[in-house]
């Protein structure tokens, strides 16, 4: 598998909460902490996705945002 995403990260998904067109899968990076992902119920079905695979995170963005607390 190959990706010009260069922020791949791998987990474990721990919930997939399923939709009527979308679902939300929930991945644990590490050590608690977990990237949650909004993607068509037609992807999770095609991926195979289920709750205790592995599946990696990929993120590919033309800009990220940089908030701090006041």
């Amino acid at each position: 598998m190959k990706f010009s995403a260069r922020n791949q990260i791998k987990g474990k998904i721990t919930n997939i909460k399923e939709g009527a067109v979308n679902g939300i899968v929930t991945i644990e990076i590490a050590d608690g902490q977990e990237i949650v992902s909004s993607i068509t119920m037609d992807s999770i079905k095609s991926l195979g996705l289920e709750v205790g695979k592995e599946a990696y995170a990929i993120v590919k963005a033309t800009s990220v945002m940089v908030g701090v607390d006041e």
